[in-house]
């Protein structure tokens, strides 16, 4: 659910701000909305410190050689690791600039050009230059045309001759020093690279203690941008924030203890209130699909993690399809668990969730890695009716339309006290419609004898009830466009159809790898190790693509679908309270 928010406005003294701060960051349950930009010198220098300690941590190897960190504080070790850094930016563009001179020049040869100089002092021109293979070229009068070398589009030449000449191509300068020089620097730029890099790798024990620090700057920023964000009508200041309803009664008694004025009143329309989800245990795990895509419901909207959760795990279910490949996703789902305990467990709890439900889907389909000939145990266990392609699609259908039903009587609900509850059951009425309508174009079923009438009905709601009379001045377009949504409404039941084309995609692909791999079934021993790679890296890819269309597909229904009949817009803002971070909990407002 969504929890309830009220609005804050906090005075205190001004030169109390701090105190102030340190008081509510203990509380931990105010999330901040700044008064003012957060502008200033010390909030400046403080997140210009903070990118300096993400970037030391970014360039460190993940796995430390060393068995311990370093003896000297961790100020010098990250003064060091810069120094490092920097070294290698100076080096790295050196030996870019070394590498473009090479291959500009490695045409040519190697050659001195101090002697070319030397020449040309002496009034012996020798010029370098660069044509197309299939541009003519003729050398000067009282010159000589040298081909140095050509490739098949290029010559690179030289023309040596007395005084001033010119040649119908391109000339190109002539080198500071030798390619063979430029090579030896090469050469010695890339061991100062090595050299840098291994000093790098001597402090990857040292990352904990700069996260430490890292840890302890962002606390830094966080803090000066809220007091920076503070507004300020000398002696007093103030800020404001939003705080979950049962945070108020623990923020009063501290206003009372440390002599703030509060304002607590209800969030306006107009406020940007953030969003705090707060469900069951057993819905918690649909937290990793919100985290995993970055949205947030807003705070006016409301929490679908119920409906998204099972609709999600269903889909999941039947985009992969597989029982073989649901009992992978279990399997690594538990080992990872084991050697990750600190994870959260939500994430696991959804991956366990999601793999349970593709076994049952598995069997009940009887799809086991493709496999065609099921043995009698497994095959007893499938509902046959599920093995009709029609079936399928119509169920796919169903599907589409149970989930857009629950979106308008969702809507019906909450706007129970208004004649538009009327217009959500028409929209009911036009989505059955759409189903039959669908079974009827995709499946050649027939229309049931009541589907006219119930799209008149629905269209007659609708058009009655969707906009309140007061408002129709204003929203008569939403009238215009009627036809062209219900068209729309058909278009997203038949969208559910995904779900039978991608399973039956996946399953089609494991038994073309089971069949490339198998043949006839006559296997040397030599083809039985062909055949196991093939199958390894056959079932493997297509385990990647089945996972990569439960993202686009699975997810898409429930944000796309779903919650546009719903009238979800995801625009959110995730609420973060002022409070003291974990560490290695990244602020992402920085």
């Amino acid at each position: 659910m969504i929890v309830k928010m009220q609005k804050l406005t906090l005075l205190c003294v001004a030169s109390d701000q701090d105190r102030t701060l340190e008081a509510l960051r203990e509380l931990g349950a105010v999330h901040l909305t700044h008064v003012q930009r957060p502008e200033g010198a010390a909030v400046d220098q403080a997140r210009n410190r903070l990118l300096h300690l993400r970037r030391v941590l970014e360039v460190l190897p993940k796995k430390a050689e060393q068995a311990a960190p370093s003896v000297r504080p961790a100020e010098e070790v990250v003064e060091a690791i810069w120094s490092l850094i920097l070294q290698r930016k100076d080096l790295t563009e050196t030996l870019e600039t070394l590498q473009h001179e090479q291959q500009r020049m490695a045409p040519f040869g190697n050659f001195e050009p101090d002697s070319i100089r030397r020449l040309s002092e002496r009034g012996i021109r020798i010029r370098l230059y660069h044509a197309g293979i299939k541009q003519p070229i003729e050398a000067p009068e009282g010159t000589v045309l040298h081909v140095l070398s050509q490739t098949k589009t290029d010559v690179f030449f030289a023309v040596i001759g007395r005084g001033d000449f010119k040649v119908n191509a391109q000339e190109i300068r002539l080198p500071a020093e030798s390619l063979k020089a430029v090579e030896a620097k090469m050469a010695e730029t890339r061991a100062g690279l090595e050299a840098v890099e291994k000093q790098m790798a001597g402090h990857a024990a040292d990352q904990e203690a700069i996260a430490q620090l890292a840890h302890h700057a962002e606390e830094a920023v966080l803090f000066l941008e809220a007091r920076a964000g503070m507004g300020s009508t000398k002696p007093v200041a103030y800020l404001q924030g939003f705080c979950p309803d049962d945070a108020v009664e623990p923020i009063r008694r501290a206003a009372g203890q440390n002599g703030w004025g509060l304002v607590i009143e209800e969030p306006s329309e107009s406020d940007h209130v953030p969003t705090l989800l707060r469900n069951k245990k057993w819905v918690k795990p649909i937290k990793a699909v919100f985290d995993f895509i970055g949205v947030v419901p807003g705070y006016h909207e409301v929490d679908i993690s119920v409906v998204f959760l099972l609709f999600f795990s269903l889909f999941f279910a039947m985009l992969v399809g597989d029982a073989g490949y649901g009992a992978i996703f279990l399997g690594l789902t538990l080992w990872i668990r084991k050697k990750h305990p600190q994870a959260p467990s939500y994430v696991f709890a959804l991956l366990a969730i999601t793999g349970v439900a593709t076994i049952v889907w598995g069997v009940l389909t009887g799809t086991y890695f493709g496999i065609g000939n099921l043995p009698a145990p497994l095959k007893s266990l499938q509902i046959v009716w599920l093995s009709d392609q029609n079936n399928l699609m119509g169920l796919c259908f169903l599907i589409g339309a149970i989930q857009l039903s629950i979106a308008h009587l969702w809507n019906a609900w909450n706007s129970r006290r208004s004649w538009q509850a009327l217009a959500q059951l028409g929209w009911l009425c036009t989505t059955w419609t759409m189903y039959f309508t669908a079974g009827f174009m995709v499946l050649g079923r027939s229309l049931p004898s009541f589907t006219m009438g119930l799209l008149a009905v629905g269209v007659v709601l609708i058009v009655l009830f969707m906009t309140p009379v007061k408002k129709l001045k204003d929203e008569w377009f939403n009238h215009v466009m009627l036809p062209l949504n219900l068209i729309s409404n058909f278009v997203d039941v038949v969208s559910y159809i995904r779900l039978f084309a991608v399973g039956t995609a996946t399953l089609a692909v494991a038994q073309a790898f089971n069949s490339m791999a198998l043949g006839d079934g006559q296997l040397s021993w030599v083809r039985m190790f062909f055949a196991a790679v093939i199958l390894l890296v056959g079932h493997t890819l297509n385990i990647v693509l089945a996972a990569m269309g439960v993202i686009v597909h699975g997810v898409r229904l429930n944000t796309l679908e779903f919650s546009g009949h719903l009238g979800m817009q995801w625009t959110g803002i995730l609420y973060r309270p002022f409070a003291k971070r974990r560490t290695g909990v990244p602020a992402k407002n920085v």
